[in-house]
Order: C-alpha cells, then structure tokens, then sequence
C-alpha cells in the first residue's frame, strides 16, 4: 500500500532537496515543541544578528505593540506539519463528533439502513485514505487478490493490509531517504503530480497517507519488494514528529504486500476509543471496498465479504431485509425483490438504477473513493436517463408536461466509474466537480437499459407526481359562489347569480360577441334576473390531453370556473354551491357549432363529471339552420341531413317555396330572437345525465390516443341519421353519434384531398370560382378570395381562403410541382417555405397556362354539381388528365385520418398512364420535386430518403448547394448560426459560413477547422450537417371516386383506381361531344334549310300568327333543339355571334302552350326564328352549308377516335405544357446569371485577377498585346461577359466553360456557370475559325406571340474597324437607356445616308457580340413585290465602292458575321427599305419594354445596327443564317 505509485518519484529540484535535507533546523516535519530546541533556534538566530550588527553602527531598536501585543505574537508562520495540527478541518474534515443520518451495514438483516450515527468526519477520513489507497493499488497491479482490514475497538488499532506489487525498497538518490518513509513520511510527496500522464486512482494531492500519520499516535509502514528481495518496516509516532529507524530484512516470497497499522490520536477527534458509531461507518465503507473494486477478496477482521461485485452490492440497499427463521417449524416468508436495473457499459463505468418513493438518492465511487455528494458524473448519468425517461412517457402521453426535478425524484442511481486525474471539491473529497469531457471515457445509456428502466414502476410514480401537482396548480383558478365577480368584461350577470337563488340561474355561452347580442335581444322577453350572458371567442380548448399548465393559463376556462364557481376536484351532488344551477349553450347549429358543444362537454366531463350526472345542468338551445316559407307558413330545420330529407318528401323538391339558410347566430334577426326565447321549451334541450357509456363516447370523440377508434366511429355512420330535435331530453350519445359526427365527418372532408382531383374543398372551390370567372387577366387574390368566397358559398374566414390560394400559386422547391395559379407578385420562396409571402392586398394571380391542359373544359358538363345555400356550387371533384395528387402531393390531419402523399414526376406519371393505355403494369415511381438537384434514394419500402448536396473545397471548406426536400433556407441558416456558436447542449462544429443562395437556389460556404473537419468526414457530412430527410408513403389517404377514405399502399395504386375512371369519361366525353356535333348538324342544316325555303318562298314567316309557324315547322319536319340549362353548357357560339340573343323575343314564348300532338312550343324552334332578317341570303345559305359540312368533318374525326386515342392526345397536349414550363424555369435561372454576370462587370467585381482568371469564354483563345478600353464597351452588358480581355485577334464564337478547374479557381462569388439547356445548345467552335455572313429574312422576324428563349451561350465574333474621330455610338445618356423601336430604326436610315461620304480606316479590335434575345431589336422587314427579294440585315464587311456581297452557306453550328466598315455605304436599296420599315410600323406596336435582365445588352446591340450595311438578298441565300438569326432574337416580349 502506497500514496501514489510504488515507482520512484520525480526527480525533485535543488531547493526541495535543501529543504529535505535542512528540516530539522527550520520547518521541519518532525516537529518538536520542547523548549530546549526553540532555544537554540533563537540563539542561533540572536548569534547571527550579532555578527551582522558588529559590521555596522548600532541603531536602536524601537519594539511596536498592537494592543499590548507584539506584531511577532500576532504575525506567525507555522510550518505545513504545525498548519495541519492546527487546523485539520481543511484537510480531513470536522475534528468535531456529530450526528447524522448515514447509510450503515446491519449484521442481522445483512442489509444497508439507513440511521442516526455519531462519528467523527476527521477520524473517518483518514482512515479512508489508507482504504482506498489499499484499492489504488488493485489499478497499479491488476494481479492483486486480496485486501484485509482489521478494526480492534479494544484497543483503537486499525490495520489495512493488501497483496499485490509492494514499495520499491531503496534509497531515493535525490532525497537521499527510502521511498516507503519518502511516501508515508514527507509531506507533498506523490507519483499523480504529472498530469500529462492519465491515470485512474484515487490519490491526488500528496497527502493521503501522510494524514493519517500525522493524526496517530502511532503509525507503522510494513512492506515487501521481491525484486531488491528486501522487507521495510517503520514506525512514526507521536503525529508523525517521530520517526524510527527503517528495519530492513531479507524477503524470499515472490508474493509481495504492503501493510499499515496505525491508532489514530482520539484526543484530537475529542474521543477516548473508537465507539460504536464510527465503527459502523468503517465497516460499511469495508463493503463499499468489495463492491466497487472487481476482482478482490476483501476480509473484515478475519471474515471475507460476501460480495462479489458491484450488482450485489446494489442489492444491499434495494432488496428487503433477510428475516432470520426463529422457529424451524414456521412457513419461510416469501420475499418480493424489489425492482434494480444494472449494467456494467464497459471497463470503466458500472450503473445501478432503482426507484424511491419521491427523494433522489445516490451512492457513487469514483477511483473507489464514496462521493457522498454525488458530483458531475452522477449528473452524466442522471440526465441521461432523465431525458430518456421523459421522452417515453410523452410518447404514451403526448400533452403530459413532465419536468426534470419530478422523474430525478423518483430516481435511485448507483454509479461506479473509474475517471482519469480526478477533481474534487475538497481534500475530503465528497464531490467530483471534474467536467464530463475530461472523464477519459463515455457512459452513453442505450436502449436495452432503458427498455428495462420503464419496466419499473417510474412510469407512474412519476406520472401521479405529475397529476398531484397538477390537481394543486388547477385549483389556483377556482370559482366561489359570491354575489357579484369583477375582471371579468365581457360578462352580462344574472341579477340572481351567487345569491339563494342562484340555483334557478342559468348561464347562456355563446358563440362569439355577435350570439352574445341575439342572446340578450332574446333574455329581453324572459328577464335578466335568472339568466348571464358570457360569449366564447371562438372553440374552447379540448382539454381531454390538455397539460395542466395550458389549462390553467387559458383564460376562458378559467373565467368559465370564475362565473360558475366551479371548484376543482370536488364532487358535486347538486348546484347549491353554485353561482348558475344551470349551463345552456347557445352555439351556431352548423358542424362547427356541434364542436363547440362537444368541446364543453368533454371538459365538464374531464374535470366536473359530477355535474354531468345531475339533471338539467346541461342544456343546448337550437336554432334554426334552414327555414322554408311558402305564404303564410313557415317550417324550421335544424339539421342539414333534416332539411334535405324534407326535400326528398314534398313535390318538386320544394322549389315552390322560400329557403332561406341561417349559416350562423348572426344570419337571425333581433326579432327572430325574441320569437327563439318566447317559445323557450320548443328551442331549449336537456342534456340527460351522462352514464358511463356516454362518458366513453365523450373520450372516444376527443382524446388523441383513440384515433384508430374514431376511423371505425366514422365509418359506421350511416349517411343522413341526424339528432331527432323534437324530442325534450338529449342523451349524450346520440349527440355524439349523430351530430358531433357531422363535424368530424366534415373536418375530414377538409383536410383530405379526393383521389380524382387531388383537391380538398377549399382548393376545388378556388378552381371552380376561376373557371366561372373564365379568369384570364390577373386579379388581386384579396379580390378573388372575395369572389370565391361569393359564388362558392365559402362559409369560413377569408384569411384560410387567400392562403390557400397562396398555396397553389407557390412555385418554389418543395411545394407544387404544377402551380395551377400564376403567381403575379411575392408569394414566398424556399427561403421560408412560403411565410414570406406578401398580403393579399398586395399580389396578384391568375390560371396559369398549364392548368388548362390539365382540366379540359369540355369534361365540364360531365360533373356532378353540387348545391349551398340553395345555388350550384362547384363539383363533387374535377377530373383531370392526369392525377394531380401525384403530381403535387397532400398533407393534412383530420378527425382519426391525417395523410401525407409526396410528390411525383409528371413524365413518369404520363409514361404509367400510356402503359396501361397499351395494356402494360405501371413501372414503380420515386418522389420527385421539381428544381431538386439533390437524390432521392429508395430505403425500405414505403420509405425514401431526400438527401441535399455538400462538397469538400479544401481542407477546411465545404459547400452546401443543396438542402433536403422541405428543408428552408431561413431555418437551415438558423442550423447554422448554433453549430457555429454552440450552447450548453452543443459544441460548436463549424468555424464560420457565408452565404451566397438566392431565393431559387442554395448555396452556403462553411468554414471549419481541421479538427471539426476530421470529425465531419469520419461521421459523414450528409449526417453531420443534417442534410437527409426521410420520405413516406405508408400514410397515403384519399378519398375515392364515392366519397368513402381509403389508404393506398402505393402511387401505382392510386394510378391504377384513377386510370379507368378517367377512361370511362373519356368515353363520356366522346359520347357528349358526338351529340353536341349531330346537334349542331342538325341546326346547320335545318337553319339552311330554313333560310333557302324562305328564299324560295315556301315557307311563308311574315305576317303570320307565332302558332301557326310553329305548326307549319312540325309539320316540314324542322327537329325541336330546345336550350340547354344544365352546369357548365353553353348556347352555340353561333348562337349569339351569328344570330344575336335567342332570349330577345318578345316573351309570348315563354306563355306560350303547346301546339298539336308533338308537344312542340316556340322555345324549341328558337333557334330558327330568333335568326335576324340579314341572314335570309343566297350568301348566308351557302355559309351554313359549309359549317354544316365542316361540322360534319369534326364529327367524322371524332368518332374515327377511341376514347384511349384522345386520351393519348391530352396526354401530348400536357407533355408540351409540361415541358415549356421546364424551359421557362431554365432560363429564369439564365436570366439570374446574366443579371449577377452583367453586374459584376458594370461595377468592376473581380477586374483584378482578370489575367488569371479562367472566363467563360474557351481556353484556347491566343494571347493578345492589346486590351479593349472599358469604355468602347461598357454598355454592352451581355456581350462583354464574354470578351476575353487579352484578345486582339479576330473576332471567334465562344462557349461558357463548365470546368471543375474554372469553377476551382474562381471566388465563392463567381460561380461556376451552369449546365446548358436541354434544347438549343451551343457547339464547340475552333477559336481561330472565320464566320460567315449572316442575313436575316422577313419571316424570320419573331411575333410578339412567337418568341421563345435560345441559347445564350450562342454568340457571334465580330471584326470591327474603329473610327477615332467619330462618335462612339455606344454611350451612357439617358437616350440610349430607351429600348430601340421601329421608328427609331428608319430614323437611323435616315441619318445612314446623310454619313455615305464618309469612310476612314481604324484599328481592328477584337470583341464579341452575344446575339441573347433582344425583342426591342428587330430588322423591320417586310416582302416586297411577293417576296422574290427579301430585305436583309447584313453584318458583311463592306469596300469603298459597292458591290454585291456573297453569301456562303455556314456549318450548322458555327456562326461568324464579317467586319465592316464603321462608316456604312447606302445602296439604292435603302429607299426600298425605308418603305418596307414604314409599313412594319403600321402593322406592329413599338416594343418599349425590355423583356428580360439583359435588357442593357439587347439596346447595345441595337445602336450597333447603325453601323451595318442594310442589303438585299435572294430569299434563296443565308437560309440557314436567316434561322440561326431568328432564333437569337426571339425572347419574351
């Protein structure tokens, strides 16, 4: 046994060495209070005072006292040995005895209890030290077996003995003492003073042993060492001041030991032997010794522990005594083990775990010392199993608000752990403060331990803690019956309420302020002495899973007691302890209105349950939801299901009378309501006391744990049962069954999209409101909430309905893949995920183009309409081409359903629907989101995973270009900002980042060190950096064609119910069309027929009685077409456009009767006579020949078609949709980098490094000697993005360059350029190679109508002579900022021919001009004498005289224009153009709006045309250049 290791120390330094050597003249050790040695430490120190002050003059000495004190009285050093003596408590503790509650081994029940104990902390403490350096001893040698300890209370002696490794025997060189006296007899003498070297005991400081010494009596070191051969023994005494001569024998045994026996100084721990009390301690301690070091016999007086390891001695504190069997005949009681989870996690850490009845208890070791205290690791371990506890009773109890401090009261911990170069709080060492992170190992809980941790009875011991607390916090809201309450605005008091009658009061809860208003217009006929007021704000809280806290903090509940005075918890037996004996709810009587009674009565039935049980408490007062009036008699519904039964029972569908619909309180008038209150028994309902299956019924409706419970509920409602309103007494249950249903039934129907269409209600009302608006322009969406909200009978707040309209115009990644709204102004973005979208107010939308290829409107006549409010309302779904929950996706949560269905490619989906046309299975589809550049990867079935995109730049940067599906921006960078500053829970894993994303697109550069870059890549970034999300399709619900919900394994499956629904209505389809065509055959040829009888006068109309006519047409055989009034038909265009109003007669027709046996009347041959009298010509005849006979073409073609081959047709007819709406996404991005490129270059950014740079331009371009000044080309934006500064030769096509090298070697802000179109890409192009001339043709001009996106990385090389002296025609006035107009460019001839004289030479220079879409820049040519020569613009390089250019047909993929001259000759063809410009002018508006960010480029290129020869050519030649050159101009007007 040791103070540290048995290896020698350190080597100590000179002036330790002197101090050893000299501590018996100064501060020594062994100290020696006789007189007789401070004698001659004075005389000594009087000797040398005199040898100084004989070399000196002598100066008197004046002595200073401070109250009759010398300063060297009050002044005094003491040596560490004296310090310790006098004042021990801060090295071992209290010398005092006192008593205290401690844990203690109890031999007769061979238990651990717990009592009250007399001891002396000192005295305990130092023989602690000498245990667990015996237990020290097992780290340094892992062969020990055994350790003895032996405590004689006769005679106070304590011995410590243990096998293993001894002392080294030997002198210390240095010190020039043997290391046993070395380690036990010298203070601050230690092997754990290095701290590089890790180590795992319990010694630290460099007292240890010696304390003990100091305070015995007497002390005696005894140990061997086999390798000098050789056994120690000394003997201290008298506090260590003594020390005896080292006995040194000879030792053959190979076994080794270490032994000390000491007897402490009792006098210095005011005792006289060792009592009882503390013997008791060191006896426990003995068993702490067995249980906490692995692997050692450990004896006590001769007897060996029992225990074995750390498990049983857990066991010594938690299991049930052992009761000794007195008589042999007795039945041996049988003892239940009480619960104890254990696990030892590795080498180093041991954990016990139990429960207590409401106190947190620990016993802990750290390097086999007993914390007391507990400390820092009993923390690590606690809060891990805290959190964890926590997290599994959430997930049986979602709303439990469950607090730290309330599990770790229940919570008994045992930890054993072994922790590198230890801290504690003191010498005595009661409490680790060494941080976690410096353990030197981890102790993480797992599962395994966990799942054996909730098989104990924490669970709900915590759980009735929590509700006890609870149950106090509730009561803190209490009500009492007074006779008058204040703070409480809102309330109309009974007059009664709180007084002896209070019992015959009722308290009316209403729906909102404006019910409050009917309601006390209604209490005006009954009185306000027994009847309050108190509106709600809106749905009370369902406080079924409701914490505490949020049911006491919600105002209403509380205010709701308050009125009532409700006290919590007690059990009411009657209503006399009431302010109200009566609750009655006066709520809307629609669905939302049968929520709101639910809601009250789950929370009287969660809290109150009494005062359901008495009669007549609860009430409901009905009104009236539809009220039909047909004269003097009127009739009240109150319940939808009961009006449409009464539909369904009187003639005509009660359409001779008056409805009237009273959607909420507020539709009713003041009257009304006083009519409600004076018939009082008619409106007012009794609930019936609530028995047990009512309660049920209560907690099945509203509790969240019940939601596969409430899907049976709802589907075994039988469609139109509704609550019989003209009985008295309401039982519970049949409210439940039969009205709250309605909602929940309802509140589903909301939240679920429909298989057919994928809408929900509020988004098929949005299409339909746009369809009937025939909405073509935009329109402000406050405005269209607010027509929609009109014509679809839209009964909620507009704020749901313009976010809903938000939503379908969202067009950002992540959200719809099909916006089938344009959005025309901010509506959000993924930086947010669509909450940065602006205020309706302010944003402006209309049908996007693709969504008329989606919903064919000649499906519209098909639909199923719907009826509110007595109108037609939109269908009961839509069927689109292709489905659209697919496409777009859904999420939503209902009453027991929720649904979460991906989004999928519209190509994939397109290519399924054509394989089951051809008769083949759908191939299985991933999700796919539109604009997502990360991957999407199949996991397991019915799970995917979305993975973002992070790339390592060097050894400390990595980029972040995307981010998972639905993962925001704006919350990502939140991410971010916490890993790069940390917190208490997270140390920080990023140095720094910067930002570079646009709304569109993702882009983070991160900074790191090498050390968090070493750990990312060894756990992954995509882990790391939390860019992966999971993807689900096991929870696809929709409902079906018939309404009913239904849960799909797959997308396929959805395709294979959607696919022959949507056949058959293309069947339908066929069927309605190839009527519509023979019936308007038939009125083609019956109104030729018509017009030539007339003509030829054998059919006489003038001057003739309408029956008469109408007679004479039945019997010619003219067919009857009657008009059509169904949804979604219209009349013939030709109706209306060829023929006027058909409803413009003078109304006789419409009384008139019917006439002979066909039953024919003047509506049905409308069609004929309403035709004006212009049309009765030989001109109009002939035409209604030909569109009967093209009717007839389109019928023929119609019916050569199956209903699969006009499927297949929309299905193309979408594709191209589909695809032009691809192309516009591609080139906003283009537009992006344009905008950023031509930036970068106006203001300069990265002009520095422009010589090393690698541009977008080829690589293989020659070196020049000569750069282009800024400002010949400031102007032209776009062009110059692509001009390589160093470049003098001949003008060259060049291409963007999408290499790592160039994308390496540029800035974060110069982004690598992005992947060509799909269509329209640039050919790589020899940097030396010459370009043809390029000639432009007439009908290469775009239309406005017809211009699309090119390339932009097509560009052409130009070779251009400067003039010094002249102009620069590219200049930064305000003139030139306007785009360039037809009649600018003939202002331009003009000025061209006043300048013919004038040619000089210039230098050659070398830029590129990019021919990018420039709309505002057109040749204005035209044909002239029939196109035989077309007018072209010519980008030729011209000599001094005119001659006639040639024009070489160019490679398909290279385009050059030749130089010319800056001074441009006008030929005798301008005159012809200046005519063919004037008449372009008349034919097309000027085109005064750049249409894209590269606007600034596009009017560069237009002041160039200046300097170009305008030439004719054959329309033969350049056809080719023509095409290539219409295509770069076309753009977006």
């Amino acid at each position: 046994m040791s103070e540290g290791s048995p290896s020698i120390p350190p080597r100590a330094s000179s002036s330790n060495k002197k101090r050893l050597v000299e501590e018996s003249d100064y501060e020594s050790d062994e100290f020696d209070p006789s007189p007789a040695k401070k004698a001659t430490k004075k005389t000594s120190a009087s000797n040398k005072s005199k040898i100084s002050s004989s070399d000196s003059p002598q100066i008197p000495t004046i002595k200073r006292t401070i109250n009759g004190k010398a300063v060297e009285e009050i002044y005094q050093k003491k040596s560490q040995l004296e310090h310790i003596l006098l004042r021990p408590d801060t090295y071992i503790g209290s010398t005092e005895p006192i008593e205290e509650n401690m844990w203690v081994y109890n031999k007769i029940t061979e238990r651990m209890t717990k009592k009250m104990v007399k001891y002396t902390p000192g005295l305990y403490k130092i023989v602690d030290e000498i245990i667990v350096n015996a237990a020290d001893n097992k780290i340094r040698d892992p062969n020990m077996e055994v350790i003895k300890i032996t405590i004689d209370q006769e005679k106070g002696e304590i011995s410590v003995y243990n096998d293993g490794k001894g002392i080294p025997i030997e002198m210390h060189n240095e010190e020039k003492v043997y290391i046993p006296e070395l380690i036990f007899g010298h203070l601050l003498t230690s092997s754990n003073y290095n701290d590089n070297e890790k180590k795992v005991t319990g010694g630290r400081n460099g007292y240890g042993a010696k304390l003990c010494n100091i305070f015995s009596k007497h002390f005696e070191i005894e140990t061997s060492d086999s390798v000098h051969g050789k056994k120690y023994k000394q003997i201290f005494s008298e506090n260590m001041s003594k020390k005896g001569k080292p006995s040194i024998t000879k030792f053959s045994n190979k076994t080794e030991y270490t032994k000390v026996t000491f007897i402490p100084d009792f006098e210095k721990f005011k005792m006289e032997h060792l009592d009882d009390g503390i013997t008791e301690l060191l006896t426990r301690r003995v068993y702490d010794l067995a249980g906490c070091v692995p692997g050692v016999k450990v004896y006590l007086n001769g007897e060996r522990i029992k225990i074995k390891n750390f498990k049983e001695y857990v066991d010594l504190y938690v299991q049930p005594p052992k009761s000794e069997q007195t008589d042999p005949n007795d039945v041996k009681p049988i003892q239940t083990k009480n619960a104890v989870v254990y696990q030892r996690f590795n080498d180093r850490w041991e954990v016990g775990f139990a429960v207590t009845d409401g106190q947190f208890q620990q016993v802990s070791f750290v390097n086999s010392v007993n914390t007391v205290k507990g400390g820092t690791h009993v923390n690590y371990i606690t809060d891990q199993i805290t959190a964890k506890i926590i997290a599994n009773i959430k997930k049986k109890s979602k709303n439990s608000n469950v607090r730290p401090y309330q599990v770790k009261g229940h919570i008994w911990i045992f930890v054993n752990t072994l922790v590198e170069n230890p801290a504690f709080d003191s010498q005595t060492k009661e409490t680790l403060t060494l941080r976690s992170s410096s353990f030197g190992s981890k102790c993480e809980i797992d599962d395994d331990f966990m799942k054996k941790v909730m098989k104990t009875e924490i669970s709900s011991l915590v759980m009735n803690f929590v509700k006890f607390k609870e149950q106090q916090s509730l009561k803190k809201t209490d009500g009492a019956k007074s006779g008058r309450i204040s703070g409480i605005a809102k309330l109309d008091d009974a007059n009664q309420a709180g007084t002896r009658s209070s019992k015959n009061c009722t308290l009316i809860l209403t729906e909102g302020d404006s019910a409050k208003t009917l309601a006390v217009s209604g209490i005006s006929v009954i009185g306000r002495d027994h009847y309050g007021v108190f509106p709600l704000k809106g749905k009370l809280l369902n406080v079924r899973d409701a914490t505490s806290k949020q049911v006491t903090d919600n105002a209403e509940i509380s205010q709701i007691k308050q009125i009532l005075g409700l006290k919590h918890g007690q059990d009411y037996k009657s209503t006399d302890n009431l302010r109200y004996g009566h609750l009655m709810i006066m709520a809307d009587q629609d669905v939302d209105g049968s929520h709101i009674k639910g809601l009250i009565i789950n929370f009287m039935d969660s809290y109150f349950p009494s005062l359901m049980k008495i009669p007549g408490f609860l009430l409901d007062f009905m009104t009236p939801v539809v009220k039909a009036t047909k004269k003097q008699k009127s009739i009240s519904f109150y319940s939808e299901p009961e009006f449409a039964e009464w539909q369904r029972s009187v003639p005509n569908g009660g359409k001779d009378w008056t409805i009237k619909y009273y959607k909420g309180l507020g539709t009713s008038t003041a009257q009304e309501a006083r009519e409600y209150f004076s018939n009082l028994e008619h409106h007012r309902k009794q609930f019936l006391p609530a028995a047990e299956e009512d309660r049920k019924l209560v907690d099945l409706a509203f509790s969240k744990s019940r939601a596969d419970d409430r899907k049976e509920w709802l589907a075994s409602y039988v469609p139109g049962t509704y609550l019989d309103t003209k009985i008295k007494e309401v039982p519970v249950s049949d409210f439940i069954n039969k009205e709250l249903v309605l909602y929940s039934i309802a509140d589903t129907a909301r939240s679920i999209p429909s298989m057919v269409d994928g809408f929900k209600p509020t988004q098929r009302k949005i299409m339909y409101g746009c369809f009937k608006r025939n909405l073509k322009n935009e329109i402000k969406v406050a405005a269209l909430a607010g027509y929609i909200s009109e014509q679809t009978a839209y009964h909620h707040g507009e704020q749901s309905l313009t976010q809903t309209i938000v939503s379908m115009a969202y067009d950002f990644v992540g959200s719809n893949n099909i916006n089938l709204l344009d959005p025309r102004g901010q509506f959000g973005s993924r930086l947010m995920g669509g909450k940065d979208a602006a205020s309706a107010r302010y944003i402006f939308t209309t049908i996007s183009q693709i969504a008329r290829s989606v919903f064919d409107m000649t499906d519209n006549t098909l639909l199923n309409y719907l009826e509110d409010d007595g109108k037609p309302v939109e269908p009961q779904w839509y069927i689109p081409v292709v489905p659209m929950v697919l496409i777009n996706g859904a999420e939503g949560i209902g009453t027991g359903w929720s649904t979460s269905i991906p989004n999928y490619n519209p190509i994939d989906i397109i290519n399924n629907l054509k394989n089951l046309i051809n008769g083949n299975e759908p191939t299985p589809m991933i999700p796919w989101y539109r604009g997502f550049n990360g991957e999407i990867e199949y996991v397991s079935p019915n799970r995917y995973r979305s993975k973002g995109i992070i790339e390592q730049i060097d050894e400390t940067t990595l980029r972040i270009t995307e981010l998972p599906v639905k993962t925001w921006t704006q919350s990502y960078k939140d991410q971010l900002e916490l890993w790069r500053t940390g917190n208490d829970k997270i140390q920080p894993i990023i140095k720094d980042f910067k930002e570079y994303h646009t709304e569109t697109r993702v882009d983070f550069y991160l900074t790191l060190t090498e050390q968090q870059m070493n750990a990312a890549l060894k756990e992954g970034l995509e882990t790391r950096f939390k860019l992966t999300s999971s993807i689900s399709t096991s929870n696809m619900v929709c409902f079906d064609k018939e309404g009913r919900i239904k849960r799909y394994d797959s997308p396929e499956s959805i395709l294979l119910e959607f696919y022959p629904l949507r056949l058959r209505y293309y069947q339908l389809r066929k069927e309605a069309l190839a009527t519509q065509l023979t019936e308007e055959w038939e009125r083609y040829n019956n109104r030729a027929r018509f017009v030539l009888e007339i003509i030829q006068k054998k059919l006489i109309v003038q001057n003739r009685k309408r029956v008469d006519i109408i007679a004479d047409l039945v019997g010619r055989g003219y067919k009857k077409i009657p008009k059509s009034n169904k949804p979604g038909t219209k009349a013939h265009k030709n109706d209306k456009d060829d023929f006027g109003n058909e409803n413009d007669s003078d109304g006789e027709a419409s009384d008139m009767e019917q006439i002979s046996s066909g039953g024919a009347t003047a509506g049905d041959y409308d069609y004929l006579l309403s035709m004006p009298i212009w049309s009765l010509t030989y001109e109009k005849f002939e035409k209604l020949n030909k569109e009967r006979d093209d009717c007839q073409a389109r019928l023929d073609t119609l019916l050569s078609k199956s209903p699969k081959d006009l499927w297949v047709s929309d299905l193309d007819n979408f594709e191209k949709f589909w695809n032009m709406k691809l192309e516009y996404h591609e080139n906003m991005e283009l537009d992006e980098a344009d905008a950023q490129k031509n930036h970068k270059k106006k203001y300069g950014i990265g002009a520095k490094s422009r010589k090393k740079r690698t541009s977008l331009t080829t690589a293989t371009k020659p070196k020049s000697s000569k750069k282009i000044k800024p400002e010949d080309s400031e102007n032209d934006s776009d062009a110059n993005s692509f001009i390589d500064d160093d470049s003098e030769d001949d003008f060259k096509v060049t291409k963007k360059v999408n290499s790592k090298a160039s994308s390496s070697k540029s800035s974060p802000l110069s982004k690598p350029s992005k992947a060509p179109r799909a269509q329209g890409k640039a050919a790589k192009t020899n940097g030396n190679t010459k370009m043809k001339p390029l000639t432009i043709k007439d009908e290469d001009i775009p239309k406005s109508e017809d211009v699309k996106r090119v390339d932009k990385k097509k560009v052409i090389s130009v070779d251009v002579k400067k003039e010094p002296e002249v102009e620069n025609l590219i200049s930064d006035d305000e003139t030139y900022s306007k785009p360039l107009s037809l009649s600018d460019r003939l202002n331009m001839i003009r000025n061209k021919k006043a300048s013919q004289e004038v040619q000089n030479s210039v230098p050659k220079h070398n830029f590129i001009i990019d021919l990018s879409p420039k709309p505002e820049v057109k040749p204005n040519v035209s044909k002239v004498n029939g196109g035989s020569r077309q007018p072209t613009l010519s980008f030729e390089k011209k000599p001094l005289v005119k001659e006639k250019p040639v024009v070489k047909k160019p490679a398909a993929t290279k385009k050059t224009v030749k130089k010319p001259n800056s001074k441009v000759m006008i030929d005798s063809e301008s005159e012809v153009e200046e005519e063919v410009i004037k008449k372009q002018i008349s034919k097309q508006p000027e085109q005064n709006a750049p249409s894209s960010g590269s606007g600034r480029a596009k009017r560069t290129a237009a002041k160039k045309v200046n300097k170009y020869k305008i030439d004719s050519e054959s329309a033969s030649e350049g056809e080719s250049e023509n095409d290539n050159y219409s295509e770069a101009f076309s753009d977006e007007d």
